[in-house]
């Protein structure tokens, strides 16, 4: 597969969890781009549940895996959310804001996102793969 690979909080989820598929993705990718959103969505759920720690743990050791390139939002980055979102709207099919961001971070490292959300099939110019298709 040689490709860059960008995980979103599902993506994320399935390979801590040892989706075959996802394994397999992220086995044959030629390197892993991180956004800091999805570490936020990721802490903020850890919030809520019984494993906090163990999985914050398990966070930050993945994010420091030197296989993995943890990106922050840029002015780049933000100038493609813009341009995503007015295209969504356009198309009258918006997609939850933070996904609009992950995209972003996507097409901005040029890698290909990792997720069974059926929703970023609308971002136009977004390289995206479904897992679970």
């Amino acid at each position: 597969m040689a490709l860059k690979v960008l995980l979103d909080t599902a993506g994320y989820t399935a390979l801590r969890n040892g989706v075959p598929r996802v394994v397999e993705i992220v086995s044959e990718a030629e390197g892993i781009v991180f956004s800091t959103l999805v570490a936020g969505e990721l802490l903020y759920g850890f919030q809520a549940g019984t494993r906090r720690e163990e999985n914050e743990r398990h966070l930050r050791g993945f994010m420091t895996d030197p296989e993995v390139t943890v990106v922050d939002v840029t002015m780049t980055t933000a100038e493609r959310y813009a341009r995503i979102a007015a295209g969504l709207r356009k198309k009258g099919r918006l997609i939850p804001s933070n996904d609009m961001w992950i995209a972003a971070h996507a097409m901005e490292t040029g890698a290909t996102l990792v997720s069974s959300d059926a929703h970023f099939g609308h971002v136009d110019g977004l390289a995206w793969v479904d897992p679970g298709a």
